[in-house]
């Protein structure tokens, strides 16, 4: 079973996510365990404190060493992948999804990022995959960790409910998808494609292929 132990200072924001769609349907079918814990757990001051100021100075708080190291020590077994969401990191992409999707009995532990960043000792010596959802700066790590978890979970054999889907999603074979319509086949005025509604299989694969996109 793939499992994900995923820390934030928000568990909220992750527990509303996970509890819907198909991440819930995954973790019903018990495909998938997903614990979400506060790092607060693992602080040892009255005020729980998770960040701090920089060193040598410099504006916003970073966050701290000791609890994550706690966390993780708590947390980790033989065969876990430490990650860490950041803007510096590896630029998520669909085939490192798929890589992650099949890897046997996967434990992944993700760090969400806050503030400033982490103590550059936790990315030098806690985490073994930093990963990015792209080139721009969010206010926290909640919604890339989710980005990687809603990607792995749905790319587990039996977690979709037609996964011949999955041969022609977006992005396959590096690949967009072509436009799709649906009822009704006419909408003020705009017309669904006549080739759609021929029933002549192969003018639309033809029309299909033309309209791929590469990425």
């Amino acid at each position: 079973m793939t499992k994900f132990d995923i820390i934030t200072i928000f568990p909220k924001t992750i527990e509303e996510y996970i509890n819907t769609g198909i991440v819930r349907i995954a973790r019903e079918k018990g495909l998938v365990e997903i614990n979400v814990h506060d790092l607060r757990k693992w602080t040892t001051d009255k005020h729980k404190t998770v960040d701090d100021t920089p060193y040598g100075g410099g504006p916003g708080m970073i966050m701290k060493i000791e609890p994550i190291y706690k966390a993780i020590k708590e947390l980790k077994k033989e065969n876990t992948l430490v990650a860490i969401t950041t803007p510096k990191g590896e630029q998520l992409k669909q085939k490192k999804l798929v890589e992650f999707s099949k890897e046997k009995d996967l434990h992944m532990i993700i760090l969400c990022g806050r503030y400033e960043g982490f103590d550059q000792r936790i990315h030098d010596y806690l985490v073994d995959y930093e990963f990015s959802v792209g080139e721009y700066v969010l206010s926290g790590g909640e919604l890339p960790a989710l980005v990687l978890v809603d990607g792995i979970t749905r790319l587990i054999s039996g977690v979709l409910g037609n996964e011949s889907s999955l041969e022609e999603e977006t992005f396959n074979e590096d690949f967009l998808e072509y436009p799709q319509y649906t009822k009704p086949e006419i909408f003020n005025g705009w017309s669904v494609p006549k080739v759609l509604l021929s029933g002549n299989h192969k003018e639309i694969e033809k029309f299909r292929k033309k309209g791929l996109k590469m990425v």
